[in-house]
């Protein structure tokens, strides 16, 4: 088998074509989530808070030398993403129908057999 052809088979398996639109999907969603946070939940959000705090500019926040507030700000985000992702996860569980129960299950052919022997035993 060449070179080229296993990784053909390899490249066009379905789990690794799922990952791939998996990966694309998730950098597009990570930028919208980065726009929600930058443009939405900060200035409607934080911006008030910080001004309280006389910290105007969340990424200017310094305890020393330490940048704190570009990790507080990607904790937020992580935050939102999550939340995000459990309610789609919460949504798509709704719209699926529950599977109906199975129906009971016979006598397997042993017990039947058994079943058999037994009733001719009792005549």
């Amino acid at each position: 088998m060449s070179f080229l052809k296993e990784f053909k088979d390899f490249a066009l398996k379905g789990n690794v074509v799922d990952l791939a639109f998996a990966v694309i999907i998730g950098g597009a969603f990570g930028t919208i989530v980065s726009s929600l946070v930058d443009d939405v939940v900060t200035p409607l959000l934080l911006n008030p808070a910080l001004k309280a705090a006389n910290a105007e500019n969340l990424e200017q926040l310094m305890w020393g030398s330490v940048k704190y507030g570009n990790f507080l700000s990607a904790v937020i985000k992580f935050l939102i993403i999550a939340f995000v992702l459990f309610l789609i996860v919460k949504l798509m569980k709704k719209m699926q129908k529950p599977e109906p129960p199975a129906p009971p299950a016979g006598p397997s052919s042993t017990d039947q057999l058994l079943m058999e022997i037994r009733d001719s035993l009792k005549k």
